[in-house]
Parts: C-alpha cells; sequence; structure tokens
C-alpha cells in the first residue's frame, strides 16, 4: 500500500512538473511575439519578407517534429525533454541577432524546430502522466501554456515600452526561463523503453487515426490563427474601432481560450471529450455568426471571446487521443502536431488572401465553416477514452515507470 502511495504521489508531482514546462514552452512564445516589430527594424526587413520569415517556425517544427519520439526512445523521456526544452528557450536569443533576411529564416527555423520538438516530448509526458491519474488533465496543461504566453507578453510588453534591446531582453529571458525548465524537469516521469521495444523511424507518415484526429485540429487552429492575427484588423478596419479597443479583442480572445483550458479538465471528465468538443464548436459557431453580422464592436468581440472559448479545449484533447490510439503515442502526436502547425501557418495567409480577393466577413465565414467541423468529427476523438477511465478506479494501483 505505501508503495501505491508513493507512486501515487511521484504521478501527482510528475503532472506539477509537465504543467511548469507547458509555462515555460508558452512564455518563449509571448516573449518573442512581442518583440517581432523590433526583429523586424533590426533585421532591415519590409511586411512581405517578414511575413516569409514568420513562415519558418512551422516549417522547422513540421520538419523536426518526427525526431522527438525517435530522440525520447534513446536517451529517455526526462533527459529528453530536458535536452530539448533548453533548446527551446535558447533558441529565443536567435532571431533577435539575425541582421538580414536570409539569416532571421534560418534562426526562425531552428526556433520552430526546437519549439516542435519539445511540444512533442512535453504532450507525450502529459498524455502518460493523464493515462496514470486516469483523469483529465491535458487541457489544463494547455491552459498553463496560455498563462506563461500572457506572462512572456507581458514581460515583452514592459520590455518594448522601456525602449529595451531586445537581444538583451531575449537573453535575460532565455537564461532564466532555462534555469526553470531544468528545474521542473527534474520531476517528471522518467520513462525508458524496453528492452526488445523497436525505435520510432527518423520520419514516417502520421498514422490513419492521427490524420482523423489531426483533421479535428486543424478546424480548431485554423479558427485560433484567425482570431488572433485578424481579430484586431477585423474590428479595426470593419468596424472602425480604435487600436487600443481592437488590441483588447484579440487579448479578450486569449484571455477566454486561457480560462477555458484550465477550467476544461473537469468539464471533460464530467461529460467527456466528444460532447465537450462537440458543445465548444457550437460556442465556436455562435461566435462566428456574431462576427460575421455584428455592426457593433461589442458583438464581435463576444463573437471572439466565444470562439475562443470554444475551440479551447480541442487542441488539448486532440493530443489526448492521438497519445491513445497506438501503439507509438509520439508517432500519433507528431503527426496530430505536424496537421495543427500547418493549419496555423495556412490560417493567416488563407485568411487574409480571401479577404482581399473578397471581405474580412466572408473569412471569417469560412472559419465558422470549419468550426462546424468540429460538431460533425468530434466522435474520432472517443479513441481511447473508456481504456483511460478504466483506469481511474480507485482501488487500481499507478503503475510506475517503465524499466
Amino acid at each position: 500500500m505505501s508503495a501505491v502511495v508513493y507512486e501515487q504521489r511521484e504521478v501527482r508531482r510528475a503532472r506539477y512538473a509537465v504543467a511548469a514546462v507547458f509555462a515555460v514552452h508558452g512564455a518563449v512564445t509571448g516573449s518573442f511575439a512581442t518583440r517581432v516589430p523590433w526583429i523586424q527594424d533590426h533585421a532591415g526587413v519590409s511586411a512581405g519578407q517578414l511575413g516569409l520569415a514568420l513562415a519558418f517556425p512551422a516549417i522547422g517544427a513540421s520538419v523536426a517534429m518526427p525526431l522527438a519520439g525517435r530522440i525520447s526512445h534513446r536517451f529517455g523521456a526526462r533527459p529528453a525533454l530536458r535536452g530539448l526544452i533548453s533548446l527551446w528557450t535558447i533558441a529565443l536569443i536567435l532571431p533577435s541577432l539575425s541582421p538580414n533576411l536570409w539569416t532571421l529564416c534560418l534562426a526562425l527555423f531552428v526556433y520552430g524546430a526546437t519549439a516542435g520538438m519539445a511540444d512533442v516530448a512535453m504532450n507525450a509526458l502529459g498524455v502518460e502522466v493523464e493515462n496514470r491519474l486516469g483523469k483529465s488533465i491535458m487541457s489544463g496543461l494547455h491552459g498553463m501554456w496560455s498563462v506563461g504566453a500572457l506572462v512572456g507578453s507581458a514581460g515583452g510588453t514592459l520590455a518594448a515600452h522601456l525602449g529595451a534591446d531586445a537581444r538583451l531582453h531575449h537573453g535575460l529571458a532565455a537564461a532564466s526561463l532555462t534555469v526553470l525548465g531544468l528545474v521542473a524537469c527534474q520531476w517528471v516521469l522518467d520513462l525508458r523503453p524496453t528492452q526488445d521495444e523497436e525505435p520510432p523511424p527518423r520520419f514516417a507518415l502520421p498514422p490513419k487515426s492521427a490524420l482523423l484526429i489531426g483533421a479535428v485540429g486543424f478546424c480548431a487552429v485554423f479558427a485560433e490563427g484567425a482570431a488572433l492575427d485578424w481579430s484586431a484588423v477585423y474590428l479595426r478596419d470593419r468596424l472602425e474601432t480604435s487600436a487600443g479597443l481592437a488590441a483588447a479583442c484579440t487579448t479578450g480572445f486569449m484571455l477566454t481560450m486561457a480560462l477555458a483550458r484550465i477550467a476544461g479538465d473537469a468539464v471533460v471528465d464530467r461529460f467527456g471529450a466528444v460532447r465537450t468538443v462537440r458543445a465548444g464548436g457550437v460556442l465556436a459557431v455562435l461566435g462566428g455568426l456574431l462576427i460575421v453580422v455584428a455592426k457593433q464592436p461589442a458583438v464581435a468581440m463576444a463573437g471572439f471571446a466565444l470562439m475562443g472559448a470554444g475551440i479551447a479545449v480541442v487542441v488539448p484533447l486532440c493530443f489526448a487521443a492521438a497519445g491513445r490510439s497506438g501503439p507509438n503515442p509520439s508517432q500519433a502526436i507528431a503527426g496530430v502536431a505536424t496537421i495543427t502547425y500547418t493549419s496555423g501557418l495556412v490560417a493567416p495567409s488563407a485568411i487574409g488572401g480571401l479577404a482581399q480577393l473578397t471581405s474580412l466577413v466572408v473569412s471569417f465565414g469560412l472559419v465558422t465553416v470549419l468550426a462546424c467541423g468540429l460538431v460533425a468529427f468530434a466522435g474520432v476523438l472517443r479513441s481511447g477514452e473508456r481504456d483511460r477511465r478504466r483506469t481511474s478506479q480507485p482501488d487500481t494501483a499507478v503503475p510506475g515507470p517503465r524499466p
């Protein structure tokens, strides 16, 4: 009995450790995003060139994410996450050091590659902790990522307001976040492969199950990318609001996402992943309709808030379902992550291109249609849900780390 209690404590401690790693990962993203104007000026690139450069993080992530499973297999989950999260935090420094377009593209490729590999590794560990606890935690973990992103962006906003050099700001942020990441990694689960377990391939096509799950994630991330990059523009250009109110709309969208993710685990445990995503899809569709028909800023802001709440838990649940969908969780998670990263890459340019041809109203009409996919195809997230619930029986021993 004491061994079981010890193992339960170890898993609970691992949950908080992984949550801290998620927050560190998000803080890097928030720190970078707020200094993009400084980086643009320092590299001397135009708006079009900056748009090209900002495609490279998604390209780097898509290329490198399949490697995360092999790295974890070779070194073990804890050392792999320790190394990958450190590479990611250190990569924060690279874009601000870039003097021209080509070095900026290279820096952002490395930045995205390290981000993607760390993303896969921490989500795989999060799924393992969730399975051992027998209850949903992935939504809360992604909520911690959102909290970290908000903290990082707040620090970046302060640095920009003070006129701080982004090289100094990112150097200090990288050093602090590296230390925090290394400390948190001391308590994550140290999973090791069995002696007869085959290493995952360096590169492999995502399994069919990951493609179906990834399609649901694609719909959610498309809406997220559209709202994050275009909500302020929508209010400013379509509804003629002030720049401050337009920016507040984007902040409100991010806050509703963060709050919904933190509260999402209790909802998932009560109603299940499928019904939660379907209900979220309904909220997202209602939000999209409000955005499309809005004549007043308050209506559009309410629509973006509803959309943020509706899509908030979808990606965490997609990762959780992928991790339970087959014999190789890292490969399935990498497949889903690749699809969602691609959606995040496609969404801003697709919205802009369609708006150029028609209008932003039509663009967000497309977002609303894609949100309907969350309602229609949520059933693919049922994979492994019953198995996870069976592990939640009160007298079931929590397994220790694999030898």
